[in-house]
């Protein structure tokens, strides 16, 4: 028997007369097997490979052969974009079979939310915030609602185990286990790693596994990189090239897209915009632009590098850099999909970091090379969560059994570490206790209590934003220090078109805007990015080596870069470079945030003036080689609470856990504190 064979013969009949395919592709025929036995896997191929059809055919193929009733999967997405954009394609696939769909997240009305609890749709599309919102909710019956699940899967699994999102997303699937009759399979699927063993061990550690696939980097593709010196000048060169095509404009902040899309309409430019801050309505009209528009462009954040089907885009154009190989690769492979085209991929530089940037990252994909991923290490701050999430869904269990949850939920902790943060967050008041049992504590309720626990939801920080309002529009949402502080902004930027601001009601949390033609300034809180050593010292290999090969430079590029080659003058066999600058000497290490954090750390001793980035250290010459860079790091109490301040649910950590993780996080160690 084929592989296509294995399929419940509807499905056969519906992939060949309904879909009209006369086959699937390989990776597509080599997960039947092992999704029909119900193995955990990891599906690998490239952006735009079928990765989604791979999973929903034989899982609906399972889903027939062994009757499976009621929400029996659940389709897990890292964003709303995403799963808005599944819904059709998903519930085609579905319907084929007389099989139904249903999203859900915090853009679906209650009312549609009621009727999927009711109907109980056979796949359920949704993030993990939302699955903890259900686990916690009252009145959601879990049992009834989540007893009949027997498959996940996890869509670009690579960008949830990339940060605490993943941890907190395992944790959950694992809790739903306690309201199944059936082994939960788990399915990951992704483009773009290098360790997809290793990743799908952690994703399902217990349990036969199986790698379906091959996630290769191809280097065939048309990539320029044009230092242009400012985003006025971007918006000029993307305002007069490529007239009539449809292109994609990747920024990595919010400020920036909103000012781009702003001086491309002044320039006449058909543009939409698309990030985490403007209102449901306003990114529906971006998602929809990718399939019913031609002749326009899309400035997005990395909200839109994931697997949206952007069906005939032509250009993608990436102002300045992404921090990271895989998000390039994902980026440049939303182009390329109709037959005879090739991925391509322009840089717009905006300023000198950014330019060593593209050329590091593009010097690592010369070499065939992305990064691996690899979950956050120490993720005590996600079993502080989780501690409390999981006695909101009890109500009151012992500490025992919370300990027992926890062990396997994270495996890879040691237990007497979860035993200290029990004992911890109920001296801090998060947890309180009565007769042995133990239940959520009044400084939960206080910290955490409003609009139904929904900052505790989720297991990163987001601002306190205030809702823009124009008339009955909403939209999009607004940074509160926009408004205050010695320079309030009035005017402002926000889904690309000034707004005056006409009122703000604090307590209701909402800005009444009115249309202005124009001065609108565009304003969000930003945190510095993070740069590993490997693109570090890529950028350091560009410096040395010849013109790239494989992305090709601008005429104002090659001057660029031959500026940078005579000012640093960086010899081919030097690992780094000192120069002094008054008292200070300068080094240029191309070791990444991590390591130079950790440089910094140690040559700051006695409060001696130390700054650095992902490049280099500036610190006085004395204490830039006193070689114990990897000794541990005796964070004082202050420098302790100033990196806490980043880290949610800090607070729920002993003192001893918070160094670890901080240690963990931050430095470079040759090894883990006790």
């Amino acid at each position: 028997m084929s592989e296509f064979e294995q399929l419940h013969p509807s499905l056969q009949y519906h992939v060949v007369n309904t879909l009209g395919w006369s086959t699937l592709r390989p990776t597509q025929l080599a997960a039947i097997a092992p999704i029909h036995a119900g193995a955990h896997c990891l599906l690998l191929a490239p952006t735009a490979g079928g990765k989604t059809e791979a999973a929903a055919i034989p899982v609906l193929s399972r889903m027939l052969k062994e009757s499976w009733p009621g929400t029996s999967v659940l389709y897990i997405c890292p964003i709303k974009a995403l799963l808005n954009n599944l819904e059709h394609r998903l519930t085609h696939y579905a319907g084929l079979v007389g099989r139904t769909v249903e999203v859900w997240h915090g853009d679906v009305s209650q009312s549609r939310k009621k009727k999927a609890l009711k109907e109980a749709p056979d796949i359920l599309l949704t993030t993990p915030e939302s699955i903890e919102a259900m686990l916690i909710s009252v009145r959601v019956d879990r049992p009834a609602w989540f007893g009949n699940l027997r498959t996940v899967v996890v869509d670009e699994l690579h960008a949830f185990a990339a940060d605490d999102r993943g941890w907190h997303m395992r944790s959950v699937l694992q809790r739903l286990e306690h309201y199944l009759e059936h082994p939960l399979q788990r399915i990951g699927l992704s483009a773009t790693v290098s360790n997809p063993h290793e990743l799908l061990e952690w994703f399902a550690p217990v349990g036969a596994r199986q790698v379906v696939g091959s996630a290769s980097v191809s280097i065939e593709a048309d990539v320029t990189i044009d230092h242009v010196g400012n985003l006025e000048n971007a918006a000029t060169v993307i305002s007069r090239l490529h007239r009539g095509e449809k292109r994609l404009v990747f920024c990595d902040s919010r400020s920036s897209a909103e000012q781009l899309s702003s001086m491309l309409r002044a320039r006449d430019v058909r543009t939409f915009v698309s990030h985490a801050s403007l209102s449901a309505s306003e990114r529906r009209q971006a998602e929809a632009a990718f399939s019913e528009e031609k002749d326009c462009v899309i400035v997005a954040t990395s909200t839109l590098e994931l697997g949206i089907d952007v069906g005939d885009l032509d250009r993608v154009i990436q102002i300045d850099a992404p921090s990271t190989v895989s998000s390039f690769l994902q980026r440049m492979g939303r182009t390329g999909r109709r037959t005879g085209s090739l991925r391509n991929c322009l840089f717009l530089t905006t300023n000198q970091d950014a330019f060593l940037l593209s050329l590091g990252i593009t010097h690592l994909w010369s070499q065939a090379w992305v990064e691996a991923t690899c979950p956050p290490e120490e993720p005590w701050p996600i079993v502080g969560q989780q501690i409390l999430t999981a006695t909101l869904e009890r109500g009151e269990w012992s500490a025992s059994e919370i300990v027992s949850l926890l062990i396997r939920c994270f495996p890879e902790l040691p237990p007497v570490g979860f035993k200290a943060m029990v004992s911890h967050m109920i001296q801090q008041g998060y947890l309180d206790t009565d007769n042995g049992l133990i239940r959520v504590g009044p400084e939960t309720e206080r910290e955490f209590g409003r609009g139904h626990y929904r900052d505790l939801l989720a297991s990163f920080s987001g601002a306190q934003l205030l809702t823009g309002r124009c008339g009955s529009a909403e939209v999009g949402y607004i940074d509160p220090t926009a408004l205050t502080g010695e320079d309030p902004q009035r005017l402002l930027l926000l889904a690309g078109r000034s707004w005056l601001v006409k009122e703000i009601e604090w307590a209701k949390k909402v800005v009444w805007l009115e249309p202005a033609k124009e001065g609108g300034k565009a304003r969000w809180m930003g945190g510095a990015r993070s740069l590993s050593r490997e693109v570090c010292q890529g950028i350091r290999a560009a410096l040395v080596g010849s013109e790239p090969t494989v992305a090709y430079l601008s005429q104002r590029g090659r001057l660029e870069l031959a500026s940078l080659r005579e000012e640093l003058a960086l010899s081919p066999d030097a690992h780094f470079m000192s120069r002094t600058e008054g008292s200070l000497t300068r080094t240029w290490t191309f070791a990444g945030t991590k390591q130079n954090r950790t440089y910094a750390r140690s040559a700051s001793i006695g409060g001696a003036r130390v700054k650095f980035d992902a490049l280099s250290v500036q610190a006085p010459a004395a204490l830039m080689h006193r070689g114990d860079s990897d000794s541990d790091i005796a964070l004082t109490d202050e420098e302790l609470g100033a990196f806490a301040e980043g880290i949610k649910f800090a607070a729920c950590l002993p003192t001893h856990l918070l160094r670890r993780t901080v240690a963990a996080r931050f430095f470079v160690l040759m090894q883990s504190p006790q």
